[in-house]
């Protein structure tokens, strides 16, 4: 079998065509940095050309995510407070949902995202509170809490961080305890969250 002298360049054009990222709502062909958009309804992540995110980034249906990290150093929530919110473990995020009109309180587990109810009063207080959160955009940001380990770190991030989160946590956690690999990845997690934390809003785009 002859191959062509040019065969190293169609091969690199054939895995760069197999491996172009396309928009979840039109399907045209997107750039590896490029834009997402949640779903109200079902929270559901879509990935999305320039053209998606103009005519439907502000539709009833969509919200665009803005890619945001911020450590709130000084953040006000005592232990007592913690207790009353009665999260079953050391993290969660809250954001404010346009579709269920409330606050909404998530935590990882092995299974994924799970929902845990919401004292409002407790909540209302964190807000007044902490002067970080009262702009906290709705569906498309959260207050993320890591208690963990004796840990005491509170973040206003884009909720899609989040969401990576428990997609981390699902996919390493083994057994009862989530096992070394799993905590060595949630310290990497919040370890880079920290870094992202000090760049510039322009390179933090979604990838």
């Amino acid at each position: 079998m002859v191959l062509s002298h040019n065969w190293v360049a169609r091969l690199r054009r054939f895995i760069n065509r197999q491996s172009a990222e396309h928009c979840d709502l039109c399907h045209a062909e997107i750039a590896p940095r490029h834009a997402h958009m949640i779903e109200l309804k079902t929270r559901r992540f879509f990935c999305a050309c320039r053209q998606c995110v103009l005519t439907l980034g502000t539709s009833e249906r969509f919200r665009v995510i803005e890619s945001r990290v911020d450590v709130l150093d000084g953040f006000k929530l005592t232990d007592a407070e913690w207790e009353m919110l009665q999260v079953p473990i050391d993290m969660v995020f809250v954001f404010q949902s346009t579709f269920e009109k409330r606050p909404i309180a998530i935590y990882p587990s092995p299974a994924g995202a799970t929902e845990s109810r919401l004292n409002p009063e407790i909540w209302s207080r964190l807000l007044s509170a902490n002067p970080s959160l009262a702009n906290l955009q709705p569906d498309t940001e959260a207050l993320l809490v890591n208690r963990t380990n004796g840990a005491r770190e509170y973040y206003r991030v884009s909720i899609d961080r989040c969401y990576s989160l428990i997609g981390l946590i699902r996919t390493r956690w083994h057994g009862l305890s989530g096992g070394s690999e799993a905590w060595d990845a949630i310290a990497g997690f919040f370890a880079r969250l920290r870094e992202a934390a000090l760049l510039p809003a322009e390179d933090m785009l979604h990838d």
